[in-house]
């Protein structure tokens, strides 16, 4: 089952109550056609992947998020484990590398394309 997020308190909610499981979050919006090809397919993976959580924010009524979460480019999926985000998947092509506190973390990358293939195979690495 996708959860429909709203707001920032919905999303920690979320998050918080994922404890050690994947969360993945689609970056949306109602007219957007690649959004509207990928959503049957994101909705059979939350049916298939049980111990995952999935969810759905739509850009255009939680624009605060979607700034945020700095979202470019829709569909873009984001995943997070223990409420840190681990990986970006969305039709532009780039890889990002975060800075904290001026410390190097672990790389976040950004996956090419609306590929449920490439999708499910990153939520099969990361479950």
């Amino acid at each position: 089952m996708v959860q429909n997020i709203r707001d920032m308190d919905e999303l920690k909610a979320l998050l918080k109550s994922a404890e050690n499981k994947l969360v993945v979050i689609e970056f949306s919006a109602k007219w957007c056609g690649p959004c509207k090809r990928i959503y049957p397919l994101f909705h059979e993976m939350s049916v298939q992947y049980r111990n995952v959580l999935f969810a759905n924010v739509d850009v255009d009524n939680a624009r605060e998020l979607a700034q945020i979460y700095h979202i470019k480019a829709i569909p873009t999926f984001q995943m997070f484990k223990q409420a840190q985000k681990v990986t970006l998947f969305s039709r532009i092509k780039r890889a990002i590398c975060c800075h904290r506190s001026g410390s190097l973390s672990e790389p976040i990358f950004e996956l090419c394309g609306t590929d449920a293939k490439k999708l499910e195979e990153k939520i099969r690495e990361l479950m």
